[in-house]
């Protein structure tokens, strides 16, 4: 069974115009997991804080509202959704 950090991660690179999860400036927005991390997540159960980067065109507003309502769906509580950068679609994952 998936830790709920994972779940999260998974539903988030699943909407479109997502590039991927963002740790922040020093790399700091994280769950730490037995061998492993979650890089941008970061939930305590209540709170939930998700930081992304996304494709350059990409709506903002519209993406950050998808993912707060695909994460809320999934797991409740409060969802803070944070961009940190745009990244041009030709960029290397």
């Amino acid at each position: 069974m998936a830790e709920p950090a994972e779940s999260i991660a998974e539903v988030v690179r699943a909407v479109p115009g997502v590039y991927d999860l963002h740790g922040g400036m020093f790399g700091e927005v994280a769950t730490y997991l037995p061998r492993r991390r979650v890089v941008g997540v970061r939930t305590d159960g209540e709170t939930t804080e998700i930081h992304v980067a996304l494709y350059v065109g990409a709506p903002i507003r519209e993406t950050a509202g998808r993912i707060r309502d695909d994460v809320t769906a999934l797991v409740g509580g409060v969802v803070d959704v944070t961009v940190e950068d745009i990244v041009p679609r030709d960029e290397p994952s």
